[in-house]
């Protein structure tokens, strides 16, 4: 997953926030404004669950909350910790996920826990010591929010580190309240299902690689499919987007990354984060991740050259860093070319494959802070195997049936949004 730039709003456009037809510009940090009691729908716009305070505040007052956040969790444009925080709400915990609360770590690099300097609230790390709430971190608190922006992605953590909070409310008797967000990429349902026997960090649950839900809808899924350890059931309560459904285009206020900085490497990513199992940089040591690929070994076959240098906040040892990387640059490609196709690009992969001299060397990848494994990233051994045997497309794509189509029939149990 993935600079510490995140995108806030101008002043000037405060307007169109309220509206939900707005530009992001990256800046170096969340500007800590008051927020509003809540952000009023305008000709139909998106208006996420965070924003819709008057639903879910007078619930929260009285109660010992925990909140599971990280720089996406907002109340228009300041800090939801912040904002209920400044409306009486008592949180006594705030628990950060990969690239911590405050977003200023790392992709894979493990965070400690920590005092909020902001707020003086404790921070417990779900990405360090513990993946899971533990019981006496929970004691003292009657509800728990969940408030993190997805990308629609099963190698993205965020659902990962939502299934081990749902798991530990359901052991402790905690309800869990969902401030859902739309989905990015929630048009999108593609890839091979995740064989089980590949269970990772980077994929839990058996879903292709772009599940086409929002987070509300996915926890649905895990509570009605039985994922929670010993067969648990999480006491949810989702504060739904309003105005909102899947095929809708959505701008994300804020990087939910470091490495997802832009709107389109957020459009990228399901399709280029599998490059993380190769030689191939995915601009990783750039400031435009996820928008390149390259590798040196390819100078003379491609014009385009980028190189990866060591960036704070981003990517501190990046692969091949210093060394000029040669490839495909997608930062002008249409957006709209992606939602027409509704798949998956494997022609970049493929390509990229044949192009590269030395094919032993192309899969998996291992670099101490890389995802690395290939097989874990696609969710399936095959599909590896098939790029090296020269499978075309076509046949590829059959080969992740019927189990493509079994998911989106149980999907559509768990949908929230049209």
């Amino acid at each position: 997953m993935n600079t510490r730039s995140i995108f806030c709003f101008p002043a000037v456009l405060s307007v169109l926030l309220l509206c939900g037809c707005y530009k992001q510009a990256p800046v170096q940090s969340t500007a800590f404004l008051p927020a509003p009691k809540s952000v009023v729908a305008k000709d139909n716009s998106i208006v996420t669950g965070a924003d819709q305070v008057k639903t879910y505040l007078p619930y929260l007052l009285g109660k010992r909350v925990g909140m599971v956040v990280n720089p996406t969790s907002v109340i228009g444009k300041a800090p939801s910790v912040d904002s209920l925080q400044s409306l009486g709400v008592n949180i006594v915990k705030i628990f950060g996920p990969e690239h911590g609360f405050r977003g200023d770590a790392s992709a894979g690099v493990k965070v400690a826990d920590a005092i909020d300097s902001k707020t003086g609230i404790e921070v417990v790390s779900l990405y360090g010591k513990n993946s899971k709430p533990t019981k006496e971190h929970l004691e003292n608190i009657d509800l728990m929010i969940f408030d993190i922006q997805d990308v629609g992605a099963r190698f993205y953590t965020y659902t990962i580190t939502m299934h081990r909070v749902m798991e530990a409310c359901a052991e402790n008797g905690v309800e869990l309240m969902i401030l859902d967000r739309p989905n990015p990429n929630g048009y999108l349902v593609d890839g091979p299902i995740l064989d089980m026997s590949l269970k990772s960090g980077i994929g839990i649950h058996p879903v292709p690689i772009a599940h086409g839900m929002t987070v509300g809808e996915y926890a649905q899924m895990i509570n009605g499919e039985g994922w929670l350890a010993n067969g648990k059931i999480c006491k949810l309560n989702i504060i739904k987007i309003k105005n909102y459904s899947h095929d809708m285009a959505y701008t994300l206020p804020v990087a939910p990354s470091p490495n997802l900085n832009t709107q389109q490497s957020i459009l990228l990513y399901p399709s280029l984060c599998l490059f993380e199992g190769t030689i191939i940089s995915q601009g990783r040591g750039t400031h435009f991740p996820f928008t390149v690929l390259g590798n040196p070994e390819l100078k003379g076959k491609y014009e385009f050259s980028f190189t990866p240098e060591s960036i704070k906040g981003m990517s501190e040892t990046p692969l091949h860093q210093d060394k000029a990387c040669y490839g495909l640059d997608l930062r002008e490609y249409s957006a709209e070319a992606l939602r027409k196709e509704g798949r998956l690009n494997l022609q970049w992969l493929i390509g990229l494959y044949q192009a590269y001299p030395d094919k032993e060397k192309f899969f998996d990848y291992k670099q101490s802070n890389q995802i690395g494994n290939f097989d874990k990233l696609a969710g399936t051994r095959q599909l590896k195997e098939q790029i090296i045997a020269g499978v075309p497309e076509a046949e590829i794509r059959k080969s992740w049936e019927p189990g493509l189509s079994q998911y989106k029939e149980m999907r559509r149990k768990y949908l929230l949004y049209p």
